[in-house]
């Protein structure tokens, strides 16, 4: 069977509570899509309470039960609607994913006294102050919860650093200095220095009570929601030997778990290096083929389509690459926007769902649409109208039905590149794919003489007519002029 995730959500969902409820509305047509695992958002509250994306994590333990950051609801709902949508994905044989953002933390219940250092920005080891001491934000007490779940209160001891100093109102980057350490931890990006400190109150992995806390909730999150594995937000900034003990825990203890981790970088070694630390012991999405996916949609007929899959996740790393055309990171407005051109994401869909290699991932978007208004970099407002890919549904059911056996590439011209695949013995048909980002392009493909006389049909219905094997198997397979076809067996 081929898996295929849907990130089930992008930044600008409706905060209005519905997201749960839809996905259980939508079991019946994702499944009828071949979709076979959902990465769901975070699941609680954030610092924006029903606001909030979750990515600016407040309680771990407030599934949308606790009146807390003004609303018992999350920005996708209750916790019991989270808990039987999960139920609901379980039955139907959905994977569930959920989004696990233990970097940092956000919406501080009360200030404290903290020692610090102020550093540069741009270069996160070099000092600009001497120690010195300022009020932040650091005392989570989490006052709407009552301690029920757990009665950990976190506070300075549990945090390296901060990017606002309360009582002189000044914004920066402040380490925090305690007996844990007065340097950040060590990271595998040495982007700005050191890659530690991202944001709000940056959690103190050498800290071993939160280490056994965070333990804990992971432990506590699956007996509640059940899920088969996890999105591991922001790993770039997390030490490796934090996700080394804590892996070992998860694999002790909770049964079968996909993990995922968002290493965001361009470059490939950066993420092989942190497979490394880790022991190949999670996947990795692979953020430098969507990044060739936005280059190739800028740059049109002058990108080489041979080299679309150079310095990739999935080509130096095939089995733990996660592949994507889009996320809620990429999407437009955000902050690292690098949306594919319309025109492009059929093709790039079709490379990461049509092929042997890499699990892919399809954006809430571009399956169901979205349009929202958001701030650009220069201040103005810009409302963004994001259309479903055109035949994404019909690119999905290929996989599902078609895209199964082994795989012989025509990956041999700058414009116009293929592949085909034999089927196998639940698919015995089998499919043979060809784009071009130019003008219509064709490859002379040989199937073999027991395919002999066998006539295809664009699945795609972007190219009309038929395509019928002579004597030897062979046929010329065609790509529409900027498009792809998906050749598959006339029923």
């Amino acid at each position: 069977m081929n898996g295929t995730i849907l990130q089930y959500f992008h930044w600008y969902y409706p905060s209005d509570g519905s997201l749960w409820k839809k996905l259980q509305q939508d079991i019946p047509y994702l499944q009828q899509l071949g979709i076979t695992a959902v990465w769901l958002p975070p699941a609680y509250k954030g610092a924006d309470g029903g606001h909030a994306s979750g990515y600016d994590t407040y309680d771990l333990f407030d599934l949308g039960e606790f009146d807390q950051k003004g609303s018992v609801r999350t920005k996708f709902g209750t916790k019991d609607e989270f808990i039987a949508a999960t139920d609901a994905c379980n039955k139907a044989g959905i994977a569930v994913y959920v989004d696990v953002v233990i970097n940092h933390k956000a919406g501080a219940d009360e200030r404290e006294k903290v020692k610090v250092i102020k550093v540069n920005p741009d270069n996160r080891t070099e000092t600009i102050s001497e120690p010195f001491e300022i009020e932040a934000y650091t005392k989570f007490t989490f006052p709407g919860r009552k301690g029920k779940y757990s009665e950990f209160i976190w506070d300075f001891h549990c945090f390296t650093g901060v990017d606002h100093a309360a009582d002189l109102n000044e914004d920066g980057i402040f380490n925090i200095m305690n007996e844990y350490g007065d340097t950040w931890e060590e990271v595998i990006s040495n982007e700005f220095g050191n890659y530690d400190y991202l944001m709000h109150a940056d959690i103190e992995f050498r800290n071993p009570a939160v280490r056994e806390e965070i333990k804990y909730w992971t432990k506590w999150f699956y007996d509640t929601a059940h899920f088969h594995g996890m999105r591991l937000d922001a790993v770039k900034h997390i030490s490796p030997a934090f996700f080394n003990e804590w892996l070992d825990y998860v694999g002790a203890n909770l049964p079968d778990q996909f993990m995922v981790g968002e290493f965001w970088t361009g470059n490939v070694s950066e993420i092989e290096t942190f497979i490394a630390a880790t022991g190949g012991r999670m996947n990795m999405f692979d953020a430098p083929l969507q990044y060739q996916f936005h280059r190739a949609s800028k740059e049109g007929n002058s990108f080489d389509l041979t080299t679309i899959f150079d310095d990739t996740l999935l080509a130096h790393n095939a089995p733990l690459a996660v592949t994507l055309v889009s996320n809620h990171d990429t999407q437009p407005l955000q902050s690292l926007e690098a949306p594919v051109e319309p025109w492009f994401e059929p093709l790039a869909y079709a490379l990461i769902l049509l092929r042997r290699e890499g699990y892919p991932c399809v954006f809430y978007p571009d399956l169901f649409g979205a349009e929202y208004t958001d701030k650009g970099n220069d201040g103005n407002d810009y409302t963004i109208t994001l259309p479903a890919v055109e035949k994404i549904e019909l690119l999905l059911k290929a996989r599902k039905d078609y895209a199964h056996g082994d795989q012989y590439d025509y990956i041999d011209h700058p414009n116009c590149i293929g592949w085909a695949r034999s089927g196998d013995a639940e698919h015995p048909g089998g499919c043979v794919v060809i784009m071009s980002n130019s003008e219509e392009g064709f490859k002379d493909i040989d199937l073999g003489k027991d395919r002999a006389g066998t006539v295809f049909v664009d699945f795609l219905g972007n190219k009309e007519g038929e395509i019928t094997l002579d004597e030897h198997g062979h046929g010329r397979f065609i790509a529409p002029a900027g498009n792809v076809s998906v050749w598959v067996v006339k029923a």
